[in-house]
């Protein structure tokens, strides 16, 4: 018994076949396209390119998708990067073109990761667990005694979207003071880009780094500063390590997770990251010297977490 899964991302799409143990037997990746037609005969033919291989046990294709996903686990309510996936439903437009041969499952890529994680990474033998993927944006995902929460429509977990600070900077989902604003890899170049306006005799290193041009500055050059003990670098990650404790403890007082799983390429620092996170959770957590704190650890599972996740999801 195998399940293809699917992980539609915003560059690429990146699929595999994998055994009942949800390990990877056999890999495609192929550009994304941003027309949902072509998306969906993309995937169609990695479907019969995996049957023509020989993996005719396929049982269901599950898909993770960046969006907001029905209850039904077939539609796409809405999509930021792929305007058509408006209540759309993919599994039928997907179905449609291998013949409906298998079931086509859809799960949200945050879910997905998370889930990921709880089966097979760093969330594995908890009972109530929060993952976070501290990416471009802020993405979540809920256990709660071991299943995965949706919520009654489907839109549970949308942690990046805890409204964080009363009429603060503007999210691109149209409110304001959104926790992913504060806490994401967006947050710490603007962290960073704020500091090096601010504090420009501290900024050598930054600046070396985006070769002159703040505008240049990025993530990645952020986390190799911080990594190598820059001053300005430290302080964008203690700032969205600030707020990501401040999202956990928020978090926290309504689900009372036993562990938090902090993912996506931000969290590649390690404990440059997950300290100050570590240190603002336990301040600003409710009751927190009279209660048990959560743990709260770095991913394991690694970039094939959503692909993971969709296959084993896929036959839930």
């Amino acid at each position: 018994m195998s399940t293809l899964a699917v992980d539609i991302g915003g560059t690429k799409i990146a699929a595999a076949v994998c055994d009942a143990n949800d390990s990877i037997i056999q890999r495609w990746r192929v550009p994304t396209p941003m027309n949902a037609d072509a998306i969906n005969e993309n995937i169609a033919k990695i479907y019969h390119e995996a049957v023509a291989s020989g993996h005719t046990d396929i049982q269901a294709i599950g898909v993770s998708a960046a969006g907001n996903v029905g209850a039904d686990r077939k539609t796409m309510t809405f999509a930021a990067n792929i305007p058509s996936w408006l209540n759309y439903d993919l599994s039928e437009h997907i179905g449609a073109l291998i013949g409906h041969a298998v079931p086509v499952v859809i799960e949200n890529d945050a879910n997905c990761a998370g889930w990921g994680e709880y089966v097979h990474g760093a969330g594995k033998g908890s009972r109530n667990m929060v993952a976070l993927t501290v990416g471009t944006g802020l993405g979540g995902a809920i256990v709660i005694n071991g299943e995965l929460y949706r919520g009654s429509f489907g839109m549970a977990a949308e942690l990046g979207h805890l409204p964080m600070v009363p009429d603060g900077d503007t999210c691109g989902c149209g409110l304001r003071g959104c926790a992913e604003r504060y806490t994401s890899g967006s947050a710490l170049e603007h962290f960073a880009k704020s500091a090096v306006r601010r504090r420009p005799q501290d900024a050598k290193r930054l600046m070396e780094l985006c070769g002159g041009d703040i505008t240049k500055l990025e993530g990645p050059m952020v986390s190799q500063a911080a990594q190598e003990g820059d001053v300005l670098g430290l302080y964008a990650f203690n700032k969205i390590g600030e707020w990501l404790g401040r999202t956990m403890a928020a978090t926290a007082a309504v689900l009372d997770p036993d562990i938090f799983v902090i993912g996506g390429g931000v969290v590649a620092v390690g404990d440059i990251l997950l300290e100050p996170a570590r240190y603002n959770y336990a301040r600003f957590l409710e009751g927190s010297a009279y209660r048990g704190h959560a743990k709260i650890v770095a991913a394991t599972a690694g970039q094939d977490a959503g692909l993971i996740g969709a296959a084993n999801l896929a036959l839930r």
